[in-house]
């Protein structure tokens, strides 16, 4: 697996497995909450750590765990 998550499954293990957080439909309605907004610190964070194109995919894969735990 890559170091930086380049696929949903990757990124999915990483937040489930490597870190220990699971992917409730509120932790994930929060994140994506967070992450829409451009303001937020830890968005900020992100992009400027990450780059744009890495929080495009990340907020990508929040939006589809979403999708994923509503069905």
């Amino acid at each position: 697996m890559a170091t930086v998550p380049q696929t949903y499954d990757e990124w999915q293990h990483c937040i489930e497995v490597k870190c220990g957080i699971p992917l409730s439909a509120n932790y994930v309605a929060e994140r994506i909450s967070d992450l829409e907004n451009k303001e937020d610190f830890t968005t900020k964070k992100l992009i400027e750590t990450w780059g744009i194109q890495h929080y495009d995919r990340t907020l990508g894969w929040f939006r589809e765990a979403a999708v994923r735990l509503a069905a």
